[in-house]
């Protein structure tokens, strides 16, 4: 199962799996070391709401798995990752094609480390913007992630 964690393996993989497929998202970037990802939601009409602006629900859903599959990737086999907690801040309607960027840092990977390192689970928050195509934030998504070493690699 190893290849299926290459990043560009992954990156085709979850633009194909049926969630992300049928609500039109992509993930347009995924970088070599898993510590940056940019997902797109394209404008297309089952994409919409009422309203003519992107579906709510398409927004939040293409934060979803991000950010625990960048903290697999950077983090290795050694420890369990779930997406735990979410909340959503709509701000102005998504209009047109709409991006999120997600980005791993060097501090926020060693905080992990450190805080798990006893075998303690630990939950960082990452803070999404999802954004149109002049730049404006369309809405927030803050992702609370469950993290802890798997029990054979707990001191």
């Amino acid at each position: 199962m190893r290849w299926a964690f290459k990043p560009q393996v992954m990156r085709k993989l979850l633009n194909f799996w049926p969630p992300f497929f049928f609500s039109g998202i992509k993930v347009a970037a995924l970088a070599d070391d898993y510590r940056y990802a940019r997902v797109e939601l394209k404008n297309r009409p089952w994409t919409k709401n009422i309203n003519s602006s992107q579906f709510g629900g398409s927004m939040f859903a293409m934060t979803d798995p991000i950010y625990p599959l960048l903290l697999m990737g950077a983090l290795g086999k050694e420890y369990i990752v779930w997406d735990k907690q979410a909340d959503i801040d709509y701000i102005t309607p998504g209009l047109g094609k709409l991006t999120a960027e997600f980005l791993l840092t060097d501090e926020a990977v060693e905080d992990i480390k450190i805080n798990t390192a006893e075998g303690h689970k630990y939950f960082p928050q990452f803070l999404v913007h999802v954004k149109d195509a002049d730049n404006n934030i369309v809405c927030e998504v803050n992702r609370t992630v469950y993290i802890r070493k798997k029990p054979k690699y707990r001191q």
